[in-house]
């Protein structure tokens, strides 16, 4: 079966979660944006929220949407103001994830998700949610993925 984790991070929680399923065999895409979010935390999230909260369209920079060979697909996405991040919102709408076994990978410095799993449910009702919460600072997040 072949894998592919793909992902967005912002603070490098999702990089960590991308090197635990290389480990495992996945293939592995890094989302990319155009325009970055500010450097200064306060900026940073109060601007990537308000994008999550109109559900802002990101420009995103070469992805590749082709994931035909592959069956098995995880998402992963930090929680923006309880909801997916926009760049992997941007890049559900360039996917087509009919038949394939699909596992959305959340992580979160504070926020439950619950926007994000509602949204999951709604749209994805056969995918499996996993909330990590931020595994760059605590390697034992992890464990929940095995």
């Amino acid at each position: 079966m072949n894998k592919l984790f793909i992902y967005y991070s912002l603070t490098n929680n999702g990089d960590k979660v991308a090197d635990y399923y290389k480990d495992k065999g996945y293939d592995i895409r890094k989302i990319e944006v155009k325009k970055k979010l500010p450097k200064i935390f306060f900026f940073r999230i109060m601007t990537g929220g308000f994008k999550a909260l109109i559900n802002y369209k990101e420009k995103l920079i070469n992805f590749d949407n082709n994931i035909d060979n592959y069956n098995e697909i995880i998402i992963g996405s930090p929680i923006w103001f309880d909801r997916l991040s926009t760049p992997v919102r941007t890049a559900l709408n360039k996917l087509n994830l009919e038949n394939k076994t699909i596992h959305f990978v959340l992580y979160s410095g504070s926020g439950t998700g619950k926007k994000a799993e509602e949204f999951i449910n709604k749209n994805y009702s056969s995918a499996k949610i996993t909330i990590l919460k931020e595994p760059n600072k605590y390697n034992d997040e992890l464990k929940k993925l095995d």
